[in-house]
């Protein structure tokens, strides 16, 4: 399947519940009709990929709430 790049490796701080906060960086791409967002510590390790919703009109706005959501919701559980 062809996998195409909607939008590019972004950097950011995402605020944890405790401590200052966590610098990743993600990208958003599609695989056949799926897509992802995968995450990336600063250090470029994997921390997780996470499917997006079907049919979920997405911007960067929601991209950057599934973010936070998976570092502190996810990996840190």
């Amino acid at each position: 399947m062809n996998t195409h790049v909607i939008q590019d490796w972004t950097s950011t701080q995402v605020p944890m519940k405790h401590g200052d906060g966590r610098d990743v960086r993600y990208k958003v791409f599609q695989n056949g009709t799926r897509h992802y967002q995968e995450i990336r510590d600063i250090d470029d390790n994997l921390i997780h990929i996470l499917e997006l919703p079907q049919g979920m009109a997405m911007e960067k706005s929601s991209y950057e709430v599934l973010l936070r959501y998976v570092l502190v919701d996810v990996v840190n559980s």
